[in-house]
């Protein structure tokens, strides 16, 4: 064991002169720890309501996404559906109809997103949420609850949907006639209404792909893109970069793209991702004041162990290496309270994943009881490193004072 750590531990557990140093020391060491396992609680749960958030997003929408690269259309063949659901990781891939449409009934009028699912994205999606009947036939459409109570729509009432393009046609039409057989209204009756996500009950429109081609004025063959779904167990950012891969290879790659959940609804994730960094900038406070705390207590151990200091230097250790000896303790307790904060995080955190003992303050308003908990091996590193290299530059001060100390000439005349 090097001298340096050696004499740090020491320096560390043995007792003091004047008890306020332990007093302070512990204090420093208990905010560290409250600090480290606060700060990793909170991003866990945190991480949770993201992972909550995706995963109610993936109920109709798909992790991967397969989509024109410019326009609004794709051409899906059974020769690209089979190739794509040969690559590795890849589960299923199902293509969508999705756009913008006006919805119409004798009260109101409405602009919503249509989807049209295939039937194995409908059966999916039936075992996802656990439905006992078909959400939508053929012909029919489920509505969204928050966009069917906003508009006074229920089960097996009538309305009209239709593209924004057909408005335009029907312009076109007074001048070129033979236009005028593609201005059908298509008519429906809402078969169902759905509580998925508040994006998809406010706005979205569910229902087969071909009624909502007919809907969309597309044509035979025509798409929004490929829903592809990752295999249980695959991680989506490689099965990502194999479409990546594959499109490169692709006389495809001038005219799709792959996009992911998190590019498609950028924003949302992009605020959930600013509200966990912010809260991990506020919450490191109390570790740096912890730490801070741990420099007076580093200044006042170089006090009150100056006749050891002296003893040392008469053995021949310079400067650096009493610098070493107080760097080495901070770093010791450092690393002792991340430790200790980063188990109770840990412990805590996994006693809410199992038993999910503390619940939302409102059960009704919430699809989930207790607060969601989600642990990344990144975040319990970076705040580890950050708390420990925080410890070590707080040492930096002190150490340079102990240093000073040591070598003063002062000390050899109060030795003597």
């Amino acid at each position: 064991m090097k001298p340096g750590f050696w004499i740090a531990q020491r320096f560390s557990f043995a007792r003091k002169r004047f008890r306020i140093i332990n007093i302070i020391s512990a204090i420093s060491l208990a905010g560290i720890i409250i600090g480290v396992s606060t700060l990793l609680v909170v991003m866990s749960v945190l991480n949770g309501f993201q992972k909550l958030a995706r995963d109610l997003f993936i109920t109709i929408d798909s992790p991967v996404q397969f989509v024109p690269l410019d326009g609004r259309t794709i051409k899906v063949s059974d020769s690209l559906l089979q190739a794509l659901r040969a690559l590795e990781g890849v589960e299923s891939a199902e293509p969508f109809a999705e756009g913008e449409a006006i919805m119409s009934s004798q009260d109101k009028s409405e602009l919503v997103v249509v989807k049209g699912l295939s039937d194995a994205a409908h059966r999916r999606l039936m075992r996802q949420t656990h439905a006992v009947r078909p959400f939508f036939t053929h012909e029919t459409i489920a509505v969204g609850e928050l966009l069917a109570y906003r508009t006074n729509l229920y089960p097996f009432k009538s309305v009209r949907i239709f593209s924004p393009e057909l408005i335009s046609l029907g312009l076109e039409s007074l001048s070129q006639p033979y236009l005028i057989p593609a201005l059908r209204i298509p008519e429906t009756t809402i078969s169902s209404l759905f509580s998925l996500q508040k994006v998809f009950d406010d706005r979205y429109v569910l229902t087969s792909d071909r009624f909502a081609q007919n809907i969309l004025l597309l044509g035979k063959g025509e798409y929004s893109g490929i829903d592809i779904r990752v295999q249980e167990g695959e991680s989506g950012d490689i099965v990502t970069s194999h479409l990546r891969e594959w499109l490169t290879r692709s006389p495809l790659k001038t005219t799709c793209k792959v996009r992911t959940l998190e590019e498609k609804y950028s924003n949302i994730f992009a605020v959930m991702k600013l509200e966990k960094w912010i809260s991990f900038s506020i919450l490191m406070l109390i570790i740096l004041v912890a730490a801070l705390s741990l420099t007076g207590a580093l200044a006042m151990t170089a006090i009150d162990k100056q006749r050891e200091l002296f003893y040392l230097r008469c053995l021949g250790l310079e400067k650096p290496q009493f610098m070493s000896i107080f760097i080495i303790q901070g770093g010791i307790t450092g690393l002792a309270g991340t430790a200790a904060g980063t188990i109770i995080a840990w412990s805590v955190c996994k006693l809410q994943e199992l038993y999910g003992f503390v619940e939302l303050p409102s059960k009704s308003a919430f699809i989930v009881h207790s607060y969601p908990i989600s642990m990344q091996a990144g975040d319990f590193i970076v705040v580890g490193v950050t708390a420990i290299l925080l410890c070590f530059a707080v040492s930096l001060y002190p150490a340079r004072k102990a240093a000073l100390i040591a070598t003063s000439r002062s000390l050899d005349l109060k030795s003597n």
